[in-house]
């Protein structure tokens, strides 16, 4: 490919908000050196994976992309390049099972980007140099996907060091942005129009302003303060770093969403302690009822590992009453795979296979039930709606999330893309709300 032939790219990011707000900034570092995006893989240049490593599924997707993307470039001049934390984790290792690739780069090496582009053309790289300063990318070469809802990371990396997670291999120690960094950010969004802040990072409960010294319940006020956005979240949280000052900030600012995603993992103590979660069952559910006692209303997701080496029948039941008590609005739940370099990866897999995927079906039942329970209650209830987009197939029908990050389709006379709505609810799945505009929100 030669500098001044036509250059175009396509970034297929797999994995959570963190990772969608990596492509991001990838896009943006692409478009400020005269790059453009592509509709499809077969139209561009450049074809960059960023990747999850949470889950050993989350790996075999990338091999069998690249098995495709392969193929493209034997028809065609085609870069091929993989960040993100499978980048992170296998390293040159990535080259070997897949040649083509061109080049390799962990997380902390997205400002090398434009550097590796131009070299690669001599000399495939591999970028996972880890650093433990906070390198701050430059606002104005983010492209975002969304005009109305944006993610601002506030810290990456993790120090806890669960027996069975990858994070502190791939994302590093915990390093914290500079408050006025954040705050920045935060403040042109504004100035954009964004109405929602999402706050990124792998513990956003542990965060510290390095200069000042700040917590996460103070940098939740100083965000409250900013004018425009008129709701902010975070995610994600460690129940054990989770303490009653975020819950008087969120229950103090009309800002802060009454929606929280807090991992359980288990809903049995020996598991939790095999685990290394550092919390009880008694604590987590303390915490929720001092959540529930300041804000009633608020909607509760978590995570949930079953199969995890030594899991009983008791400690799954303890697992599913835990769904029956806390009542979560949505859970995301998965079996249990072992994960390089970590701590459960040595520990003995007793849980057969076949009975990891009867305890994930009757989990995901259990809580389908629960949120179909959830949702009927919601009709004929009015709520109010951020509305994220339009139906392409029905003139008409909108779609949204509501101050619990539920999914409200609805019909509306006019188009309030990147408004707020009221929207009354009529009817419900175990997974959306249905409803019809009443009002304007904004």
């Amino acid at each position: 490919m030669t500098s001044n032939a036509p250059r175009s790219y396509y970034i297929h990011t797999f994995g959570c908000q963190m990772n969608e707000n990596d492509s991001e900034r990838l896009a943006g570092s692409l478009h400020a050196r005269g790059w453009s995006p592509a509709a499809t893989p077969e139209e561009c240049d450049l074809i960059i994976v960023n990747t999850c490593a949470v889950r050993e599924k989350s790996s075999e997707k990338l091999f069998s992309l690249l098995g495709r993307l392969a193929l493209m470039k034997k028809k065609r001049p085609l870069l091929i390049g993989v960040a993100g934390c499978v980048a992170q984790l296998y390293r040159g290792r990535i080259m070997e099972r897949a040649p083509y690739v061109d080049f390799v780069m962990g997380p902390d090496n997205y400002l090398r980007l434009p550097d590796v582009i131009r070299d690669v053309e001599n000399e495939k790289s591999v970028s996972t140099a880890w650093s433990r300063r906070w390198h701050e990318f430059p606002g104005d070469q983010i492209i975002r996907k969304s005009i109305i809802s944006g993610y601002v990371t506030i810290m990456e990396g993790c120090n806890n060091f669960c027996t069975y997670c990858i994070v502190p291999y791939t994302r590093g120690r915990e390093k914290f942005r500079p408050l006025q960094h954040i705050v920045r950010e935060v403040k042109d969004l504004a100035d954009k129009g964004f109405k929602e802040i999402q706050l990124l990072g792998q513990n956003v409960n542990s965060y510290r302003d390095p200069e000042s010294g700040i917590d996460f319940a103070s940098l939740l006020e100083t965000i409250t303060r900013i004018e425009g956005p008129e709701w902010i979240r975070f995610i994600t949280s460690h129940p054990r770093d989770f303490d009653r000052r975020i819950i008087q900030a969120m229950a103090g600012f009309h800002k802060i969403c009454r929606q929280l995603h807090l991992p359980v993992q288990s809903g049995s103590n020996a598991v939790l302690k095999r685990m290394k979660r550092g919390y009880t069952r008694e604590e987590y559910l303390n915490k929720i009822d001092l959540l529930r006692r300041e804000m009633p209303e608020i909607s509760l997701s978590a995570d949930i590992i079953v199969g995890f080496p030594g899991e009983t029948e008791v400690d799954f039941e303890d697992t599913l009453n835990l769904l029956h008590e806390v009542r979560y609005q949505s859970l995301f739940s998965f079996r249990y795979s072992a994960r390089p370099h970590t701590k459960a990866a040595t520990f003995k897999d007793s849980v057969p296979l076949e009975t990891k995927r009867r305890r994930l079906s009757m989990l995901q039942e259990t809580q389908k039930r629960i949120q179909m329970q959830n949702n009927a209650k919601l009709i004929g209830k009015e709520m109010k709606v951020l509305c994220m987009g339009k139906s392409k197939k029905n003139t008409g029908i909108y779609s949204g999330r509501n101050e619990g990050y539920q999914v409200v389709n609805f019909i509306a006379e006019k188009d309030v893309v990147g408004r707020f709505v009221m929207v009354s609810i009529t009817d419900c799945g175990a997974y959306s709300l249905k409803g019809e505009m009443t009002a304007s929100a904004d």
